[in-house]
């Protein structure tokens, strides 16, 4: 009996594939490293020029700034080659508020402190208010408003509308003005006064030639024609409402006889007469 032996060889196809694969492996890793080199070249070059613009701007940036700084440093070390002055001046010469002025610009156009020289232009004796600032390039712009005295203060003084003291030499028929007199301290008070009185008495064609105050706040006036109104330290109004009542009804047809006018009362009035009135009959 015979036997048929047959040799069976392993198949050749499935190490063939293997091995394919393996090589498309290794070329798409080639592949990939090689992307990768390239994708970083490309990010490396891209930082590179983000790193050189910044670098770039910096220094564009340090070129304006040192420029801006320089040209600062430039205008205000300018001289003021001009000093306005406007307003209304009567009793202060220009050349005084320039005197005034240029040692406050030893600094220069930019550097000069425009509130210390509005400061200083009214602390002079007739400025009452004074407005500063530059003009470019190079000029200073001043308008002076005078001091307009209401009323005289003491024997040397001034008083304005807003009771404000201030003083200069005696001239100009300023002799002819209203004489107030108080304590320090009373001046802006005793001006609301005088204004008020002022109110009520020229309807009546009467003004104040003296009005004053003592410590006590006792407030006395004098008339034109010497009449004397003694007002007290309290209700002012209504005192000066009754005088002006009085005066209508009573009063003015003998104003030339009365000496002194007592409002001091709670509810009435005192009137001393310069000569005693006649008796009706006699």
């Amino acid at each position: 009996m015979s036997v048929l032996r047959k040799k069976i060889q392993p198949a050749a196809g499935p190490a063939k594939g293997r091995g394919k694969a393996a090589r498309g492996e290794r070329g798409r890793r080639s592949v990939q490293g090689a992307t990768r080199n390239a994708q970083q070249q490309r990010d490396s070059g891209v930082r590179a020029s983000v790193w050189f613009n910044r670098v770039l701007i910096l220094c564009c940036a340090a070129v304006v700034l040192a420029a801006g700084v320089k040209g600062v440093l430039v205008v205000q070390s300018l001289p003021v080659q001009r000093i306005n002055v406007s307003g209304e001046l009567e009793h202060t010469q220009a050349q005084a508020v320039q005197d005034v002025v240029e040692p406050e610009l030893a600094g220069g156009f930019l550097n000069a402190d425009l509130q210390q020289i509005r400061r200083q232009l009214e602390s002079l004796p007739w400025i009452y208010e004074a407005g500063v600032r530059r003009r470019w390039p190079a000029s200073l712009e001043i308008h002076v408003v005078e001091e307009t005295p209401i009323a005289r203060w003491g024997e040397s003084g001034f008083l304005n509308h807003q009771g404000g003291i201030f003083h200069s030499a005696r001239g100009g028929g300023w002799d002819e003005l209203p004489l107030l007199t108080g304590p320090q301290g009373s001046a802006p008070e005793l001006m609301t006064k005088y204004q008020r009185l002022l109110g009520f008495l020229s309807p009546l064609n009467l003004s104040v030639v003296q009005l004053s105050v003592d410590g006590r706040g006792q407030v006395e006036a004098v008339l034109a024609n010497g009449v004397q109104l003694n007002l007290g330290d309290a209700e002012f109004l209504a005192r000066m409402r009754r005088f002006v009542t009085l005066y209508e009804r009573e009063l003015v047809e003998r104003v030339d006889e009365i000496e002194r006018v007592d409002l001091r009362y709670a509810s009435g009035v005192a009137v001393a007469f310069r000569t005693s009135p006649p008796v009706a009959g006699l």
